[in-house]
């Protein structure tokens, strides 16, 4: 069999799960750092105002089959802050696969102090899971180990977490996938990708100077088998109107189960920016660069996003740039 589409996996390899160590991964956005609800369920709502973002990703740029991803996201509260509504949908292709993730979510939100909240998130919704061999080219048009046509599976699906923030911390942890794996009736399709993630994210924001604040952060995320992989993440936002920073992404063997060869050949960093074009339009900009692996093809990724905020004229919001 002669394939002209090659399968790309991500080079983030998202981490820990219950199941083998053949994972595949959810879809990974360097500009997380804006708009947490496709890692946490726990943020829906945080910004005390509507807000709705769209990001497109295409990764590993020229190399055949490589991973595109769109996301639409939005998020609000309600009754004072103290509750939470998410909806998000996730398209992902790679290669000749394909996953389609839509879910909504909820979050309930808990007073800690005068400035600090405890948000409890939970979100449902259903997976689908598809292989569309259609971009194949065989020497044997009728090669009995091909389906026809395109093959899809889909299934339940749940996450839940939990985040906490102040005015100058956040924390979060996370578990997604937690269901639907028993009701998948095409395993052989997408048995690797419906695997238990787990996320833990925190970080601040320090006042350097007047005008002038950082926010370092770190993310963390296991699937059975695959790597520890951990984002180190440095932005510096100005005249609260400007983020400028980037990443460092590399992996780390923690478990005995765990894939260990050429760990370092998976690292990447990533430039980011974000721009406040209006107070309740902002625009992102990501550009990723794996530092050797693929290093003999064009392996850079660019993301763009696209964020609106629905902000009544009345409402007062405190810091909605921040986190």
């Amino acid at each position: 069999m002669k394939n002209n589409y090659i399968v790309g996996f991500f080079a983030s390899l998202f981490l820990m799960a219950s199941i083998p160590a053949e994972s595949q991964q959810l879809p990974h956005f360097s500009q997380y750092i804006f708009n947490g609800l496709h890692i946490n369920p726990g943020y829906a709502g945080y910004k005390n105002e509507g807000y709705i973002q769209t990001t497109y990703r295409s990764q590993w740029v020229k190399f055949p089959g490589s991973p595109r991803t769109l996301s639409l996201a939005a998020d609000f509260s309600a009754n004072e802050g103290r509750m939470g509504f998410g909806v998000s949908y996730v398209q992902d292709r790679i290669g000749l696969t394909e996953s389609n993730l839509g879910m909504l979510t909820y979050s309930y939100r808990i007073n800690t102090g005068d400035k600090g909240r405890l948000s409890l998130g939970l979100s449902g919704g259903i997976s689908e899971y598809a292989f569309d061999p259609s971009g194949i080219v065989t020497v044997d048009p009728d090669d009995p180990t091909l389906p026809g046509s395109r093959v899809a599976a889909t299934a339940p699906n749940m996450n839940t977490g939990i985040f906490y923030h102040n005015d100058n911390f956040y924390a979060g942890l996370s578990a997604y996938n937690l269901i639907g794996r028993r009701a998948l009736l095409r395993e052989d399709v997408a048995v690797a990708f419906h695997d238990f993630h787990y996320y833990l994210t925190f970080g601040g924001l320090l006042n350097l100077r007047e005008n002038i604040q950082l926010k370092p952060s770190v993310l963390v995320k296991q699937v059975k088998g695959s790597p520890t992989s951990y984002d180190l993440n440095a932005m510096f936002l100005f005249f609260d109107q400007v983020w400028f920073g980037g990443s460092f992404r590399s992996n780390v063997r923690i478990f005995e189960d765990q894939l260990q060869e050429n760990l370092s050949n998976r690292n990447a960093v990533a430039l980011v920016m974000e721009y406040f074009i209006t107070p309740g339009l902002r625009l992102g900009y990501a550009y990723d660069y794996n530092l050797n692996a693929l290093n003999s093809y064009r392996n850079e990724s660019h993301e763009l996003s696209l964020g609106v905020y629905l902000r009544s004229k009345r409402e007062i919001v405190n810091n909605p740039r921040w986190f």
